[in-house]
Formats: C-alpha cells, structure tokens, sequence
C-alpha cells in the first residue's frame, strides 16, 4: 500500500491568490486598463470631433485624402479636395488632421 503525503490545500489569502481564477481575473484587469479603456477614451474624442464638425474645418478621409470641409449634413461632409472639387462623404471616415490634432493641445 502506497500512502501519498500530500499537503493540506492553502487557506485564506494565500489560498485565493494562488487560484487559478484569482490569476484570471487579475489578467482580464490588466487587459481592462491596458487596452480597451484607452481605447474607449479615444474613440469619444473621435466622435466629441465629429460632433463638432463644422464648415472650414481641415480633415482627412480614413482613406487619406485632405480636404476643407463645405457642408454637414445629416452623417454626410461635403469636402472641397481641390479648387472647385467636392466630394461627398460619410461623416464616420473623417478625422482630425495631424495639424489640428496639434493646435488642440
């Protein structure tokens, strides 16, 4: 007959911080902090920009195009590229330019 010696399993606080569980939550906590709260900060200054869109204002296109905004109307800009060329697009591809990101600060 084999008796195996085996240690009583640890209590209270040592216990709970050597649980799995405990290990989890702390990296779910982590990841929390690290990256989807800056995130979320982030995107409401994205939208607090948008939101504040008005005609004048220099942007660019998510698909890298500059222009001088003419009109917004209803999720749509209305962006003079060049002189007398307009183009309509969706109010949610345009941001900030680096130059207005900067005056912002």
């Amino acid at each position: 007959m084999v008796f195996l010696n085996a240690a009583p399993a640890p209590t209270g606080v040592a216990g709970i911080l050597g649980s799995p569980i405990f290990m989890f939550v702390i990296i779910i906590a982590i990841m929390y902090f690290m990256m989807i709260r800056p995130q979320r900060k982030r995107q409401k200054e994205i939208d607090n920009f948008r939101r504040g869109l008005q005609p004048g204002v220099e942007v660019v296109t998510s698909g890298g195009i500059y222009g001088k905004i003419k009109e917004v109307n209803d999720g749509v800009v209305v962006l003079e590229i060049a002189h007398n060329v307009n183009i309509r697009v969706d109010i949610s591809t345009v941001f900030a330019t680096p130059n207005a990101m900067q005056q912002g600060k």
